[in-house]
């Protein structure tokens, strides 16, 4: 894979004054659904299924209107699952039960990328691989949950249980749930979070010796040895998913320092209290230069100017530091107005981090934990985002070193003007999906790129799609344009349309 040469635009200290492109063509806007107890979604496991899919759509219709393009949903918490599998139970935090199912609610997962697809939107399916269980009440756990079928697999750490990555059985299992996930579903992605080994916790020992002795290389230390069982499961899970389904991006949010250049020269001038590559044993450095990852949005949590960890001092070190693979940042809206430091007070903290992301070349976007956050958070910052960062749509950055295809223009099968829309019809074939994309066309015919008006998903191997676009939408020209974009990111070329009258 190819190395891609990043520069940065020089930064003053301060975003105040900064310039940005208010209306870039190709931007990441996602944020993080967390159903791990209920934080995002769904409110209460109890609920019944009306309401469950009743606040997904409210969250998924919010995201919309903010012109966001991308949902990251928690599908395993820990050892279950939000979908029918045959490798983990259902989770009780949807069913109430675990390893029961909901009635009328069959393949939430699937609901789900239904209803996310009908946006536009891309759906990122969020694994967490390690977590075994939430907490040690072990009574809970179905039948067929690992820690009942494979206890040499377990490490109990902490309040909770852990699946030991350095058993090679450990990691082939979890391989076989993402490509379990991959082979079944249109997710667009597959994301993991931080949480690789545990976070330390004082006076704990995490124990693996029996794991480190019967598999370590010669002379390897633990810590080493550690770091090569993450390396060889986010290699596996790459390979699997590039078999399976090539376009489907992997991710990674690790957490935002990897490490403070007090004990590393390379690292970030920060003084975490743990590091993602000392204490998680995770070198997400590594396998951008391998090329194991499509995309990676590093947890920068922090405000712009935190002493510890300042928000601008980690989003330009991961900067300079990434190749082969897009570049967001991960921000912490769940701390605005409600964190000790004072800075989360300021409604200008949030847009701080996003001019300060356009600023940045390398930055391709951002994504926001969690999705109630924003949601719930003052009026006037939602506002304030809407207008100042995300008043047009934007695409989804293609892949890094994408496969250069030939996309066949759309055929027009029919356009008519209804009451108050308008619904296009194409045919169009592909044997991977697409988005059919609806634009505002220049005088000259050519895409405006800031007035992207709609995307509708295309599934893999369909021929025949229509889309509809209201006409209320003032923006819509006398003269407007389609195109058919794949998975990669590769277009077709645009087919000019004339808005149609009411027959």
């Amino acid at each position: 894979m190819r190395k891609v040469l990043l520069c940065l635009i020089v930064l003053c200290c301060s975003c105040a004054g900064l310039k940005y492109e208010k209306h870039p063509e190709y931007e990441f806007r996602g944020t993080w659904v967390a159903t791990v107890v209920n934080i995002d979604w769904p409110k209460r496991a109890d609920d019944d299924v009306e309401k469950q899919k009743k606040d997904f759509i409210k969250l998924l219709d919010f995201y919309e209107d903010l012109n966001f393009n991308t949902i990251i949903v928690q599908v395993r918490t820990a050892g279950d699952a939000f979908y029918p599998s045959e490798l983990a139970p259902w989770s009780r935090f949807i069913t109430g039960e675990e390893g029961k199912s909901k009635d009328d609610f069959e393949d939430p997962l699937n609901w789900m990328l239904e209803q996310t697809h009908e946006r536009g939107m891309q759906f990122h399916a969020w694994l967490n691989p390690y977590r075994a269980t939430f907490d040690l009440d072990t009574t809970i756990l179905a039948k067929n949950h690992d820690f009942r079928k494979h206890p040499d697999w377990m490490v109990k750490y902490g309040k909770k249980y852990y699946y030991d990555p350095g058993n090679k059985e450990v990691q082939n299992h979890l391989t076989e749930i993402v490509s379990e996930v991959v082979e079944n579903y249109n997710v667009d992605g597959i994301h993991f979070d931080d949480y690789f080994y545990p976070y330390k916790i004082k006076d704990e020992v995490f124990i693996d010796s029996t794991s480190f002795q019967r598999n370590k290389l010669h002379n390897q230390s633990l810590e080493d040895w550690r770091r090569s069982n993450v390396d060889s499961l986010i290699n596996k899970v790459h390979q699997v998913i590039k078999v399976k389904k090539p376009w489907v991006r992997f991710g990674v949010s690790p957490f935002g320092v990897w490490k403070n250049n007090i004990t590393d020269s390379k690292g970030s001038e920060t003084k975490a209290g743990q590091t993602t590559y000392e204490d998680l044993y995770a070198d997400p450095v590594l396998w951008m230069q391998k090329g194991w990852l499509d995309y990676i949005v590093p947890q920068a949590y922090w405000s712009m100017e935190y002493p510890a960890a300042s928000h601008r001092i980690i989003t330009e070190w991961w900067a300079k530091e990434a190749t082969n693979t897009n570049l967001y940042m991960g921000n912490g809206a769940y701390k605005i107005k409600n964190n000790a430091d004072q800075a989360w007070n300021d409604k200008s903290e949030i847009p701080k981090q996003l001019a300060l992301a356009r600023n940045i070349q390398a930055v391709q976007g951002n994504a926001f934990f969690s999705a109630k956050s924003l949601i719930n958070t003052d009026t006037a910052i939602k506002k304030q985002l809407h207008k100042k960062f995300y008043l047009k749509k934007a695409l989804n950055p293609p892949l890094i070193d994408k496969p250069l295809r030939i996309i066949p223009v759309p055929i027009l099968t029919s356009a008519e003007r209804k009451e108050d829309y308008i619904e296009l019809c194409i045919s169009h074939f592909d044997s991977v999906p697409r988005y059919l994309s609806i634009y505002n066309l220049k005088k000259n015919l050519e895409i405006d790129k800031g007035k992207l008006l709609k995307k509708t998903y295309i599934p893999m191997n369909e021929s025949n799609t229509c889309s509809t676009i209201s006409l209320s939408n003032k923006k819509l020209k006398k003269i407007f344009g389609i195109l058919v974009e794949d998975a990669y990111g590769n277009r077709s070329e645009v087919v000019p349309i004339k808005r149609p009258k009411t027959k």
